[in-house]
């Protein structure tokens, strides 16, 4: 079966997202990933929120290279999460036909950060857009079971999971976890690999997860068995930020190495 295959905005950030597009295409990614709200202080993040124009273009030039937008990042719900802050960015979502908001849960509070959730599925709702909830060992939710508990708890039929196989390897994720989230409650996997040895330091898993992340198969990440216990149509999104290979390779030609060997790797997996 073939794979929607997105990149995802980290693979190559910073990058002007009007050259992500015909770059993706040139390559063979079927969709890019948009960034417009920072992850950290001080990310680099082009202005889709505040330019018109820009967003103009965009729309503009994706459909003339037939590139879908698959994501928008992010937002990060803590305890003084507010909808209100966010309501112009999903309509941006929405006005750029994006589906799927990528979501980071950072409120040590589960039960407020389950009912922030719910509240931003039901704006998303009704703009068409499904927010999908990113476990990651150094928040709140760090694991899968974890998500999977929020997302159900949240009780919408827009709510999401995002699975990342670098944060399934390092967190207490099991495949059995992934198994039980049902396939109307994932949005898509995010696909890396890095090596075997797990950070002992949040600085050290934060390190690696944006700037030090490997292409398939050149880690230690189990990512066959992961691929084998997710379903077989869910979207792939290519997220492997490496400084290193971006400046020994350029941003260009390190996001097709990472298309052709994670292309390799599904080959490999649909063939068993």
């Amino acid at each position: 079966m073939t794979r929607s295959i997105s990149l995802a905005w980290l693979t190559i950030a910073p990058f002007n997202p009007l050259d992500m597009i015909p770059l993706a295409r040139e390559i063979g990614y079927d969709g890019i990933g948009l960034r417009a709200l920072p992850a950290t202080p001080g990310d680099d993040v082009p202005p889709l929120l505040s330019d018109a124009h820009l967003r103009k273009k965009l729309r503009s030039l994706a459909a003339q290279h037939e590139i879908r937008f698959t994501d928008m990042e992010i937002i990060r719900i803590d305890e003084f999460f507010r909808i209100d802050k966010f309501l112009v960015f999903l309509d941006i979502c929405a006005e750029l036909s994006i589906p799927t908001v990528l979501v980071a849960g950072d409120d040590p509070d589960l039960s407020r950060l389950t009912a922030s959730f719910a509240c931003l599925c039901e704006q998303g709702k009704s703009r068409g857009v499904s927010p999908a909830l990113e476990f990651m060992p150094w928040t709140s939710v760090h694991d899968a079971k974890k998500a999977h508990s929020i997302v159900h708890n949240a009780a919408t039929d827009n709510g999401k999971i995002i699975v990342d196989t670098l944060h399934v390897a390092r967190s207490s994720t099991t495949l059995q976890d992934l198994a039980a989230i049902p396939r109307d409650h994932l949005a898509y996997v995010q696909i890396c690999d890095a090596p075997a040895p797990i950070p002992s330091t949040r600085e050290g898993l934060i390190h690696t997860a944006r700037e030090a992340r490997l292409l398939p198969e050149q880690g230690g990440i189990e990512l066959a068995s992961i691929l084998e216990t997710l379903p077989k149509d869910l979207p792939v999104s290519i997220e492997i930020p490496n400084k290193e290979g971006h400046a020994r390779y350029g941003k260009a030609q390190w996001a097709k190495d990472a298309y052709f060997l994670t292309q390799e790797l599904l080959q490999k997996e649909s063939l068993k």
